[in-house]
């Protein structure tokens, strides 16, 4: 995680790239677990005999399930500016899955900082182009432009 950053210096922040995030890996609990929570429970995440037969030869994970890790993979790459009080995520410009999270894969972050302005006075926005990458695969699980906002006191 960067420092603490003046407000007036936030410019500097534009093209600022975190440190990968250590590998985290997919689990089936795991993807049972947000299948619960989401009510999303598409065989080809939760049946591992029935989805061996598919092409992807096993269980994946949700797309939504490699996006919600952000929050956990962010405190690799997170930036805070001095005085906030409180960071909230603000959205997304722009999401892509591209690949499929096989269970047992391990994923992490890349991030780089794409843009940075005061929405409101205090309420700074901080937009990030992340990559979700799968170890050993070529091309990443997502890519996503992501939104947060940090607010001062």
């Amino acid at each position: 995680m960067m420092g603490m950053i003046a407000k007036e210096d936030i410019q500097s922040l534009i093209g600022y790239q975190g440190e990968p995030s250590p590998w985290f890996e997919i689990d089936q609990s795991r993807i049972d677990g947000f299948a619960d929570a989401t009510l999303d429970h598409q065989f080809i995440h939760v049946n591992p005999e029935q989805a061996k037969n598919t092409l992807f030869g096993g269980t994946i994970a949700h797309g939504l399930l490699s996006l919600s890790l952000l929050p956990h993979f962010a405190k690799h790459f997170a930036v805070k500016i001095d005085g906030a009080e409180i960071a909230l995520n603000y959205g997304f410009d722009k999401v892509r899955f591209i690949s499929p999270v096989k269970v047992g894969s391990e994923v992490r972050a890349l991030s780089r900082v794409v843009e940075v302005y005061e929405k409101k006075p205090g309420k700074i926005i901080i937009k990030f182009d992340i990559t979700i990458e799968i170890k050993d695969e070529e091309k990443p699980a997502l890519v996503v432009q992501w939104l947060t906002m940090q607010v001062l006191s």
